[in-house]
């Protein structure tokens, strides 16, 4: 069965999948914006509708199969796994490394689940080609059971379709204008739901909000940017849309659906055939398993009407149009689900077989790098102003500073707001062969240790270097107690017995002493 998750509206409503907008699906939009964000939203709503199983426009009669093959989601979802699987680190300069890193993965993990917004990240622009996201800050507050809750960042993917964005007309990388604009239900002064139209309004200076376009609400932008950063899945010249990883093939899939009931009904047909009875009639033959027809006039003829077409070609013609979506994707096909023989095939090689894949990637990885470095930027900025105390340094929470590392940042200080992203191999990775190529370097005085420990995927070093020593030391003053304990023993014994304790008992001392 199709998930429904999404809003009524993305429906496929033809065989072309226009979709019908519902009460409760894309909001009314002014000619003007229509204009500009009519298309858009129509290929949203399309791509959804095929993410989400919509695949048909009718229903076929009572026991004749429709059903569909759903390569659109399995092959977005494969993709965000590839790239968004194993997550991102972010790194800074050497004069932030006391606080910001710290900041950042408590904003990213504690205030935020890093793995689910990566995951929506990567879901919003893969189907629909579009990503945005909405830094703000959550107040404290009380909950209805009396505990408190301190202040979160929160960093929020937004659906493509609910944002309407106004870039500078000499700049697309700047928003001036940004507009959030989506109906929700709710209750009325009279006790009845109804559907409500919720806008926000958001610029450098101010950030408004309305409902059903009335001012609710009007305060100044603390942090003096717009607060949402848009990140395009695959850039297009001259344009600031992106394009999705599953339009390409939603026309195969459609074939592929096509071509696989059309296949489903020759084998129900075979299953069930057309009995043909010629110089007889029916009525006189008794039918059931295990009958006998005998007495038949001498011209009677009865046969099964069958199909003298050819099965191979049309399941050749299946295997191709599966075969091009894998090709148009990227994605090698031996990938979802085949079985494959278990090998040690080495890094190198497995990276030329995904090929086409580490280059999606590779784009991928272009375009998000420089979003999530510019959500970063309004991380900190709104650390800055509604968590001062967030950029200061925290023994309980960080490692002992070194001598290059601020122990307070200045918000006036860009170096503050700066970070670089480092993204972890999506193919696997032997750990024994890097465990050795990381020895072979420190053995030769190339790599450091804690290089070493981020080569191994280690986001804190500092503190994982600290840890490590801690562990030493407390080995060493258990190993020292145990050396004094057992001297003690020893002298005790001495004493007691006038002779030397060895492994074996005491040793007698000769009479001289």
């Amino acid at each position: 069965m199709a998930i429904d998750f999404w809003s009524p509206s993305y429906r496929a409503a033809a065989s072309d999948l226009t979709v019908a907008i519902s009460p409760l699906g894309l909001v009314e939009l002014a000619d003007e914006e229509f204009e500009v964000h009519g298309p858009r939203l129509n290929r949203y709503s399309s791509a959804w509708a095929w993410y989400l199983g919509h695949h048909w426009s009718y229903r076929r009669e009572m026991g004749e199969s429709q059903f569909y093959m759903n390569y659109v989601r399995t092959m977005s979802d494969y993709i965000t796994n590839f790239c968004f699987g194993k997550g991102v680190q972010f790194k800074t300069p050497e004069q932030n490394n006391a606080i910001i890193p710290h900041l950042l993965d408590d904003v990213w993990n504690t205030h935020n689940n890093k793995h689910k917004v990566l995951w929506e990240m990567g879901q919003l622009a893969g189907v629909t080609g579009d990503c945005f996201v909405k830094v703000a800050y959550e107040e404290p507050y009380v909950d209805t059971a009396g505990i408190p809750h301190e202040g979160r960042i929160r960093v929020i993917p937004l659906n493509p379709a609910h944002c309407f964005p106004e870039y500078h007309p000499h700049d697309r990388d700047r928003i001036i204008r940004f507009k959030l604009k989506y109906r929700f239900w709710g209750t009325s002064a009279e006790g009845t739901r109804q559907v409500y139209t919720f806008t926000e309004i958001l610029t450098d200076e101010n950030i408004q909000q309305f409902i059903n376009d009335e001012l609710i609400d009007e305060y100044p932008n603390a942090i003096g940017s717009v607060p949402v950063v848009h990140i395009a899945n695959v850039s297009i010249s001259s344009s600031p849309w992106g394009q999705s990883d599953i339009w390409d093939i939603i026309p195969l899939n459609r074939e592929l659906n096509e071509k696989m009931t059309e296949v489903s009904d020759i084998i129900n047909y075979h299953a069930a055939p057309v009995t043909i009875i010629t110089g007889a009639k029916a009525s006189q033959l008794e039918r059931g398993p295990k009958k006998v027809w005998a007495g038949l006039p001498k011209d009677a003829n009865v046969f099964n009407l069958e199909s003298r077409g050819e099965m191979a070609g049309a399941l050749e013609y299946i295997n191709f149009i599966k075969r091009t979506m894998h090709e148009i994707t990227g994605i090698p096909e031996a990938a979802l689900g085949q079985f494959q023989p278990v090998s040690n095939t080495s890094g190198v090689a497995l990276a030329i077989q995904y090929q086409p894949l580490m280059n999606r990637y590779q784009m991928k990885k272009i375009h998000f790098t420089k979003g999530l470095e510019r959500i970063n930027e309004l991380v900190i900025r709104t650390a800055a102003m509604f968590r001062p105390e967030m950029l200061v340094y925290n023994s309980q929470k960080a490692a002992k500073p070194e001598r290059d590392n601020l122990l307070q940042l200045d918000p006036a200080d860009p170096l503050t707001y700066k970070t670089t992203c480092h993204w972890p191999d999506p193919l696997p990775v032997d750990v024994l062969i890097k465990l050795n190529e990381v020895q072979a370097k420190m053995s030769l005085g190339l790599e450091s240790k804690r290089g070493a420990l981020r080569t191994l995927g280690e986001e804190f070093p500092n503190e994982k270097m600290e840890e490590i020593f801690e562990e030493l030391m407390d080995d060493a003053i258990d190993q020292g107690s145990l050396t004094m304990l057992n001297s003690q023993i020893q002298s005790a014994i001495m004493m007691a017995t006038g002779m030397l304790p060895n492994n074996e008992g005491p040793v007698a001392t000769s009479a001289g002493g």
